[in-house]
């Protein structure tokens, strides 16, 4: 069972690891990033960030969508955590099961639209969050789960 997909570019750290793990009452995060795959320090990092008694699986985005879709998740109570909106955005598009959307935080971008104090969005990104709202996706801002839920569909 999916319990959130969160869009964070840091991925795993303290925050996502306890407060939304916990809360969210997972016992396996999913870490779908491409990048990571390639990137040794990172795996390691990210490894390190990791709830004591939470399974943790990192996958690329296509083995992650396959994954997901084959049922093999199923099992778990899943928290997935990617980089961005637009991973975020490819694994919802290919995944029905994921039906809420948390945008936690997302580096300033050059030509982005600025959603929130820590959401940046590019039109394509943008447009389809619109897409996945429109199909019934709850997509929303929060850093931690204390904070008020902003829909996005309020800012887009």
């Amino acid at each position: 069972m999916i319990k959130l997909l969160r869009v964070d570019h840091r991925l795993l750290h303290g925050q996502v690891a306890f407060s939304w793990t916990t809360n969210l009452g997972a016992d396996c995060i999913l870490i779908a990033n491409d990048g990571i795959m390639h990137d040794d320090l990172r795996k390691t990092t990210v490894k390190l960030s990791k709830p004591a008694g939470t399974k943790l699986v990192i996958k690329n985005i296509e083995d992650s969508i396959a994954a997901i879709n084959s049922g093999v998740t199923d099992k778990y109570k899943l928290f997935i955590v990617v980089e961005s909106p637009k991973d975020a955005i490819t694994l919802a598009e290919h995944c029905p099961q994921i039906t809420h959307i948390n945008l936690g935080g997302v580096k300033k971008l050059e030509n982005g639209k600025q959603l929130s104090k820590t959401i940046w969005v590019t039109e394509e990104e943008e447009a389809g969050l619109k897409r996945l709202i429109e199909k019934g996706t709850e997509v929303e801002i929060r850093l931690v789960p204390d904070e008020r839920k902003v829909n996005v569909d309020n800012l887009i």
